[in-house]
């Protein structure tokens, strides 16, 4: 029997997917065309490739750039962790931001400060320039983490809307794999400057690129709204019908009483709430920005004798095992990738730890190494088919539309703050017990995959009319 707050959550879903569906019958009235849609799509992508490249900075640069400043094991660990420290400011502020300068404001304004912080850790000769410049990168990618996916969506047609807004973590993961390669190859301060390349390229096509329509009509800007929806579907397109569905949609959205952060503890949103919280505590506590941040340095201590050769590995198979997990999500449902995907986490994290052992013990010697590598890929691996983005798709879904934006700070900020001190407490923990770390890693991964089993709906449009409908 379905509870009362599943009822909740179902009845909002679906009422998402009956407006989607209705949204794309209005939309492919007249000529369209997707070409403008798919240049904005890769100019605010521009900014995920520069998030994935402030996290990969830190695992290819750690032993040159301790080295050539100086750095102590907890300097290291505070200039490593500054940037979700960052990113937790910048993803408070990320909503007023985008709401107040619009989403093409929030995302030059990030593209700035992140330049100016590649800048900084650039010309640093100690530590407080090194640590300002990765506070203000993390500043602008907590920013960008919320306002590009948002932008994606809100210019993009029902019938590309999945496959282009799972590009924002594709290009997440191209953006760390580029920056393992090229780090692998280049200095740790040539390596900060190609952290601005991304920056610019966004700079630049901002300027070519239309506003959100939804953020033009939501503050009453009426004849660039409807010049922005021409741009965007093509000049031929019949946009009177989506013209018209959206400013009812904004209409319907201001009067709805405003989210309070006391509405999350009521008996209707408390399962939501513990879900998106969950997910998000799981997914970082994990271990996966402190794995991805020291991969190097955690090679080289597992004995694998081309430490940096592992880390491109490590940063390369998160490319194709991230586009298996978006053709997948939609196909399998996320509640079944998500515990495929926790499942491997566990196994990989447990791996690792094995190798750990075995290296501390003087067991194996010869197998241990690559044990490490293995179960280090098997976890990142299984990561990016559904840990990474699952907990995000599932946030966006279960959270009735009236709490939706409190809701979704509240989470955000939990997902940060646990990025913070897993990447913060990781060296810590090595130079503590390195099998102990992952094997502490491991049973908060399989704790994961009980919280999947009892917790987590299904989310999945179809699934929820069937299940409202039994």
């Amino acid at each position: 029997m379905a509870s009362r707050e599943d009822g909740e959550i179902g009845v909002s879903i679906g009422k998402l997917g009956d407006d989607d569906d209705a949204r794309e019958s209005l939309i492919s009235k007249g000529k369209e065309s997707v070409t403008m849609v798919l240049l904005s799509t890769f100019v605010a992508v521009c900014g995920s490739f520069g998030f994935g490249s402030c996290i990969g900075f830190s695992a290819p640069a750690q032993a040159d750039l301790r080295k050539d400043l100086d750095l102590s094991l907890s300097e290291y660990g505070l200039f490593g962790s500054l940037m979700n420290f960052g990113a937790m400011i910048g993803a408070v502020a990320s909503g007023p931001t985008s709401d107040f300068i619009g989403r093409k404001g929030a995302m030059r304004v990030s593209a700035v400060i992140c330049t100016i912080g590649w800048l900084a850790i650039y010309f640093a000769q100690g530590a407080v320039l090194l640590d300002l410049g990765r506070f203000a990168t993390g500043y602008g990618i907590g920013v960008l983490s919320y306002v590009v996916p948002i932008f994606i969506a809100e210019i993009t047609p029902k019938n590309l809307r999945g496959a282009l807004t799972t590009l924002n973590q594709l290009m997440i993961t191209v953006g760390i794999a580029v920056a393992f390669i090229i780090g692998a190859l280049v200095s740790w301060r040539t390596l900060a400057l190609t952290g601005i390349v991304p920056c610019f390229v966004l700079l630049v096509g901002l300027v070519f690129i239309p506003e959100s329509p939804r953020w033009l009509a939501k503050i009453g800007r009426r004849k660039e709204f409807e010049d922005a929806c021409q741009i965007l579907r093509g000049k031929d397109a019949d946009i009177s019908a989506e013209v018209q569905e959206i400013q009812e949609h904004i209409d319907t959205l201001e009067s709805l009483p405003k989210g309070r952060v006391q509405d999350l503890f009521q008996w209707n949103y408390i399962r939501p709430v513990i879900v998106g919280v969950g997910l998000m505590v799981f997914q970082q506590f994990g271990g996966v920005n402190g794995i991805i941040f020291y991969s190097s340095d955690t090679f080289a201590a597992a004995g694998f004798s081309s430490a940096r050769l592992a880390t491109i590995l490590l940063g390369l198979t998160q490319i194709p095992v991230t586009m298996l997990g978006a053709i997948l999500l939609d196909r399998t449902g996320r509640r079944p990738l998500l515990m495929i995907s926790a499942s491997g986490t566990f196994l990989g994290t447990f791996q690792a730890g094995l190798s750990f052992y075995f290296r501390d013990h003087n067991m194996y010697t010869d197998w241990a190494p690559i044990l490490a590598v293995s179960g280090m890929l098997t976890y990142l691996g299984s990561f990016s088919i559904g840990m990474g983005a699952i907990p995000w798709v599932i946030m966006s879904e279960i959270f009735p539309i009236n709490i939706k934006g409190i809701a979704g700070s509240l989470v955000t900020l939990v997902n940060w703050s646990g990025s913070w001190f897993t990447s913060y407490s990781f060296n810590f923990l090595m130079s503590w017990n390195s099998a102990g770390t992952f094997f502490i890693y491991a049973i908060i991964n399989a704790v994961t995959v009980v919280f999947v089993a009892k917790m987590v709906p299904e989310t999945k449009v179809e699934h929820w009319k069937r299940f409202m409908h039994q």
